[in-house]
């Protein structure tokens, strides 16, 4: 059942702004030469059906917002910080890549960098429910949104999907 934006049990994004000092997302001196963008990195070794890949990458490009954010206290809003590179990519085309690697030990690999780089990013677990046999298992990533030099830092050697 569809649901308008203004129907009862929807909630609206409420964005703050709150100063960011980490430099993959703050804004950087020269702010108009800058773009921003999401990269998906989506493991290849599982076999996944396309419209599977397709879903979880989805969850990974909204886990990163959801995380970002947080219900009022009255749970009929949700709040998101925007950080300047943030605010750039909602602002802006939502660019993002689809990139690939071969094993879980590679996706824990970026994910580790883009935690120690300070940029965004969010693990996906599939539960095993319609895939996997029952067996939790990590399917994709998404880094940023962040600045392009702080994405590709981490993701710019990965082959496209």
């Amino acid at each position: 059942m569809r649901r308008a934006l203004g129907s009862p049990r929807s909630r609206s994004v409420t964005p703050r702004t709150d100063r960011v000092d980490c430099p993959a997302v703050a804004t950087p001196s020269d702010a108009a030469d800058q773009t921003a963008k999401q990269v998906i990195v989506m493991r290849k070794d599982l076999g996944m059906r396309k419209g599977k890949m397709i879903a979880q990458g989805a969850h990974a490009s909204l886990k990163v917002l959801l995380d970002a954010g947080a219900p009022d206290p009255s749970g009929s809003a949700f709040a998101i910080k925007l950080h300047p590179a943030l605010a750039a990519w909602l602002g802006g085309r939502f660019t993002k890549v689809c990139v690939s690697v071969d094993s879980e030990a590679a996706l824990d690999a970026i994910v580790d960098q883009a935690r120690a780089a300070g940029v965004p990013c969010a693990l996906i677990v599939d539960a095993g429910v319609t895939e996997f046999h029952g067996v939790p298992t990590k399917t994709c990533c998404a880094i940023g949104p962040a600045w392009s030099a702080a994405v590709d830092a981490i993701t710019g050697g990965l082959p496209l999907l």
